[in-house]
């Protein structure tokens, strides 16, 4: 996958990867922190988990078939380095997310000690954060290497903006 519509593939898929990693991130603290909610959401919290972290390596390969048809330079290659250590994180999330539905699918949950609960929590906690903290300084790497020659000079000391 390269293009569609003319677009380049990568500049399409971010957009999933960019909203689908906070949400799964925020589902998952919200889900270890309250075994309820996490039986209401039954599996929609794995299957969230999963097509994000489906979304990632497919989003990657576009990245790559892009960085090599753009001029390459420090910005992108710092993006692209980036860009490859998102999969841990989202893999994290995804292990997190089943086992959260797995220790909380049934009220068999007071089972599980005070302690472990805790643990897990800020366990969840951790990873959600870290996979958000990486996708931000992806967006951010990738945003200086696509913009960083777009504005001219006038624009950014106080031009009027026309």
């Amino acid at each position: 996958m390269s293009t569609l519509n003319g677009l380049p593939t990568h500049i399409l898929l971010v957009h999933i990867v960019v909203v689908f990693v906070p949400l799964t991130a925020l589902a998952l603290i919200v889900c270890a922190l309250s075994p309820a909610v996490a039986r209401r959401a039954g599996l929609l919290l794995p299957v969230l988990a999963f097509v994000t972290m489906a979304c990632v390596p497919l989003t990657t390969e576009a990245g790559e078939w892009l960085e090599h048809n753009v001029e390459r330079n420090d910005l992108v290659r710092k993006h692209a380095e980036l860009g490859d250590g998102l999969l841990p994180w989202v893999g994290g999330l995804f292990l997190l997310a089943v086992a959260v539905w797995w220790f909380t699918r049934d009220a068999s949950t007071r089972r599980i000690s005070t302690a472990m609960r805790i643990g897990a929590t800020v366990l969840c906690a951790v990873v959600a954060v870290g996979a958000v903290v990486d996708v931000y300084r992806i967006g951010d790497s990738g945003a200086k290497a696509a913009w960083q020659d777009a504005l001219t000079s006038s624009s950014t000391e106080g031009g009027d903006g026309h």
